[in-house]
């Protein structure tokens, strides 16, 4: 079947199935209804015990659907030639390839450098994936409906190494400098990958494809953090005259 024939895909799992998923019907319209079988499930819309009244939803097209914005990202040389080209829906990431040795590298925004410094890795992440990598990395956690991009550097040894959150037309390169013999790999939401040589070049900007998620329950992404990361809310009293539970079992996802 070509994915142009494809009116919603359906996915049971965790995270991981669900980025696997966008790449299956990348190319297509077909949005993606996650069901959480997994630990998280932070993408998926509904849990596993709802699964049937969330069928007869999907049979009778009761869903809205939201496009979550992917970045676009290139792998160049040290001569400027494109050798790896992919996307990514959560973040993409340049990490060192030796435990034992970090990596030197050159930050630039929008073709000005910014700073140089020797670290671990570089997170940059979408909103949707700011509550992954990005969330564990100390990155700030964006609004779904905030478009932009975060840059979170991983161990920096510098003074002005902090996440950075720039806008969702700005273009973010990554250099490895060659002087180090410092090697890195790239991965792309934690699936894919691709070693970079000293001297290589990774350019991340925003994709002109995003991917669809359909939505069964519109709710504010306040309640999806406080339910899937179990933050208290113990205290906190509703300014609406009756008592809201923004925890409360069966309630839908942002």
């Amino acid at each position: 079947m070509d994915v142009a024939d494809i009116e919603i895909a359906i996915v049971l799992g965790g995270d991981g199935t669900i980025l696997r998923a966008a790449e299956l019907v990348r190319g297509g319209t077909a949005p993606i209804l996650g069901i959480n079988m997994g630990h998280v499930g932070f993408l998926a819309e509904i849990e596993a015990d709802v699964i049937d009244n969330a069928m007869r939803r999907v049979i009778d097209r009761d869903y809205e659907v939201k496009e979550r914005m992917t970045l676009a990202v290139r792998v160049k040389d040290a001569a400027g030639e494109v050798i790896y080209d992919t996307w990514a829906l959560n973040e993409a990431t340049v990490e060192k390839a030796a435990r034992e040795r970090m990596m030197e590298v050159v930050i630039e925004i929008d073709r000005r450098p910014l700073s140089t410094f020797g670290c671990d890795g570089v997170v940059i992440a979408t909103p949707t994936g700011s509550t992954a990598y990005n969330f564990s990395a100390g990155g700030p956690v964006i609004w779904p409906t905030v478009e932009a991009i975060a840059v979170v550097p991983l161990s920096a040894h510098a003074l002005f190494a902090r996440p950075l959150v720039v806008g969702p037309e700005a273009t973010v390169a990554i250099e490895v400098l060659a002087p180090t013999d410092g090697t890195g790999i790239l991965w792309c939401n934690g699936r894919h990958s691709h070693d970079l040589p000293p001297g290589a070049r990774v350019v991340v900007g925003r994709d002109p494809e995003p991917v669809r998620l359909a939505r069964l329950h519109p709710a504010p992404f306040t309640d999806r953090l406080v339910r899937k990361f179990q933050l208290p809310v113990v205290g906190w009293r509703s300014p609406s005259s009756s008592p809201v539970s923004p925890a409360s079992p069966g309630t839908g996802a942002a």
